[in-house]
C-alpha cells in the first residue's frame, strides 16, 4: 500500500516538474533558460520512463540465477515465469543510459548555437533578436 502511494507521488511530482519545464520553455524569452528548462524536461521524463518500467513486487535484478557461459542448461518455462515476475525490466534502463547520453550531446550541441547567436546579435533575448532584424 505505501509503496503504491509513494510512487504515484514521485509520478506526480516528476509530472508536474515536466508541465514547469514545458511551460517555462514555452513563456520565457531567454535563450539560456530555455536550454535549461529544457534539460530539466529531458530528465524528468527520464525518470518517468525508470518508474514505468519498474515492478513494484520485484525483488531482484535482472541477472538469471544460476547461469553461467559454462554449462548452460535451458531453463524451464515455470522458471522463467517466475524469474520475470520478481524481477526488474532492464530494458528501460537501457533506453535512460542511451536518452542521457543523447541529451548531453544535444545539450553541447544547442550551447553552441546559443554562443554563436549571442555573439552574432548581442544578446541572448528572442524578443531583442526579433526587433533587432526589423
Amino acid at each position: 500500500m505505501i509503496e503504491t502511494l509513494l510512487f504515484y507521488t514521485i509520478v506526480l511530482a516528476v509530472g508536474a516538474t515536466a508541465g514547469v519545464s514545458l511551460y517555462g520553455i514555452i513563456v520565457k524569452p531567454h535563450v539560456v533558460k530555455k536550454l535549461v528548462l529544457l534539460t530539466v524536461l529531458a530528465d524528468a521524463v527520464n525518470i518517468l520512463v525508470v518508474l514505468f518500467g519498474y515492478y513494484l513486487k520485484a525483488v531482484s535484478p535482472p541477472v538469471y540465477p544460476g547461469g553461467s557461459l559454462e554449462g548452460f542448461v535451458f531453463p524451464f518455462s515455470g522458471e522463467l515465469v517466475n524469474f520475470s515476475s520478481v524481477s526488474v525490466d532492464p530494458m528501460p534502463q537501457v533506453l535512460i543510459v542511451t536518452a542521457i547520453v543523447i541529451g548531453l550531446a544535444e545539450l553541447i550541441f544547442l550551447s553552441l548555437i546559443t554562443f554563436k547567436l549571442g555573439s552574432l546579435h548581442k544578446t541572448l533575448m528572442f524578443n531583442r533578436m526579433e526587433a533587432e532584424e526589423e
